[in-house]
């Protein structure tokens, strides 16, 4: 039984979603939340599964709840729900450490498969969706360093020092929006093994799932955002 915490302003749309996920025979509702810090408090007292969370909240916004829910180190995962796609508000609930992102208008049957698949520790958001994501907000950052002309050159980073080449190289590639079935094919590996491998960087970079990984891509410059 995979077990939910609703955090929405919006009664109405909180009503909603309970019944969607109450009509499953693998999904409960502990709670709902209508601002941030309901949430914070509600996810340490019913430690849910997931966390469907609004990102535009009065008082505690969504983001904020969701960098403080992850930093308690429990096992809730938080699923962002939003109004609006590709900006900077979802990339920022992503690096709080949300474990994916959805809109609002998903259909129900991908909102209930992005629940199950958040609450087994895998990530919501397509690859290729993240990574346009993240190249629609790269793309506002500025290359250069305040007052100066010369480009950013990025310090090196402690959590790829652990890496081996082969999973620097799928690190890489996972950045660029590859599924594991692609890199088994183009790099001749077998399915299992790129599984393996994708299991041993989340573990030495600290990533909680497939996005975060993607995210350490870029921050690292290992990936460069498209120039589409």
């Amino acid at each position: 039984m995979t077990t939910v915490l609703i955090a929405d302003d919006q009664p109405l749309q909180r009503f909603g979603f309970r019944m969607l996920l109450e009509s499953q025979d693998d999904m409960t509702v502990l709670g709902e939340a209508a601002n941030g810090t309901e949430a914070i408090r509600m996810t340490a007292e019913l430690h849910p599964d997931v966390v469907l969370m609004d990102i535009r909240m009065p008082g505690l916004d969504g983001i904020e709840a969701t960098r403080r829910i992850v930093a308690t180190g429990d096992r809730t995962r938080v699923l962002i729900l939003t109004t609006f796609d590709l900006d900077e508000y979802a990339y920022a609930g992503l690096r709080a450490g949300a474990s994916g992102f959805l809109v609002k208008d998903v259909r129900p049957e991908e909102l209930l498969s992005g629940i199950r698949a958040v609450a087994t520790g895998d990530a919501v958001v397509a690859p290729s969706l993240t990574r346009r994501l993240l190249d629609a907000y790269v793309h506002h950052l500025p290359a250069t360093a305040p007052g100066s002309s010369v480009p950013r050159a990025p310090a090196p980073d402690p959590r790829l020092a652990s890496l081996t080449d082969r999973e620097r190289e799928i690190l890489t590639v996972i950045g660029k929006g590859w599924t594991n079935t692609e890199i088994a094919t183009r790099l001749h590996l077998a399915e299992s093994t790129v599984k393996t491998h994708v299991g041993r960087i989340l573990a030495k970079t600290g990533s909680r799932d497939r996005i975060q990984a993607v995210i350490l891509a870029y921050a690292t410059k290992l990936v460069e955002p498209s120039q589409d």
